[in-house]
């Protein structure tokens, strides 16, 4: 925003502080959308997770749709991490057995629901709003789309052959993941989890332990 947009902008009222550690109550309802989806979570179920009474979420968060959203992109932390991880890594190989163990690792966590939030949060039927399911949709491109511009960058280098579907073989890894979510919750373990992500990636172009 620019500095006379901020200058003419209607002030935001105040009001009163909250009564709750915002964060920690976020983490909650993250956790809570995670475990059960968006179309079944409640707003009993939500305030009863996160500690605090209806009026406190629609006065901290707006409404359930505005609170799943928020939830959502705290589970898919920040996209230029993403960058960042796939940046570091010495191939774009590398850049997606590291995405698929770090599913693998946060979809079998004894801390935390089975599987993916994302991947769970509309699953139990199609009433979810268009929005919701657009916004999931948002994120998972922009991971996919990360991954492209990796695999893309490989090609140009020569570690990947020019004639490679750059678009497939991104869609494989963000398919497996997707696959990963239903098996965790289903109970498939980490180990067997892990042999699947090896798996995968002996069907990468070059991909080097």
């Amino acid at each position: 925003m620019k500095l006379a947009e901020k200058e003419t902008a209607p002030r935001r009222k105040t009001g009163r502080p909250l009564s709750f550690d915002r964060d920690v109550a976020l983490e909650q309802a993250m956790l809570t959308f995670w475990r059960h989806g968006y179309e079944t979570t409640s707003i009993v179920d939500l305030t009863t997770a996160m500690g605090i009474t209806a009026p406190s979420l629609y006065t901290a968060f707006g409404d359930k749709k505005q609170l799943f959203l928020e939830s959502a992109r705290r589970y898919a932390g920040d996209p230029e991490a993403i960058t960042e991880m796939l940046d570091q890594a010495g191939t774009s190989c590398d850049g997606a057995r590291a995405m698929l163990i770090s599913a693998v690792t946060a979809f079998t966590s004894d801390a935390t629901p089975k599987g993916c939030l994302l991947a769970s949060a509309t699953a139990s039927g199609s009433s979810a709003s268009a929005d919701v399911q657009r916004a999931i949709a948002d994120i998972r491109e922009g991971i996919t789309a990360r991954l492209r511009a990796r695999i893309t960058r490989d090609v140009e280098t020569g570690i990947l052959p020019a004639d490679i579907n750059v678009a497939a073989v991104a869609g494989m890894v963000m398919a497996i993941i997707q696959g990963m979510s239903v098996l965790a919750r289903d109970g498939m373990d980490r180990p067997e989890l892990h042999a699947i992500v090896e798996r995968t990636l002996q069907a990468w172009p070059v991909c080097r332990k």
